[in-house]
């Protein structure tokens, strides 16, 4: 995987997670912040240990950030839902 591919998903990421951020924050969803604050924590420890290994990881640590994404932009839709009701 190059750093080009890499720098775009990461800067995807950031995206997403600035997206999902502002939907479960304050008091209302309390759990919900919770479980972003985890996977912002999650994705940043991914990412320092891409840098650490200079990007190698056949793709791997890329896909879980992925994934963090994903499960970032589920949490929003919960709150998102959980506010309708």
């Amino acid at each position: 995987m190059n750093v080009r591919k890499v720098a775009l998903g990461s800067i995807f990421g950031l995206a997403m997670f600035a997206a999902g951020f502002s939907v479960a924050q304050g008091p209302r969803h309390p759990n919900l912040r919770a479980a972003q604050d985890l996977i912002n924590q999650a994705f940043d420890k991914i990412s320092a240990a891409q840098a650490a290994n200079e990007w190698d990881m056949d793709g791997h640590a890329a896909k879980a950030k992925s994934l963090l994404v994903d499960a970032k932009e589920q949490i929003r839709l919960a709150a998102e839902a959980a506010n309708r009701h």
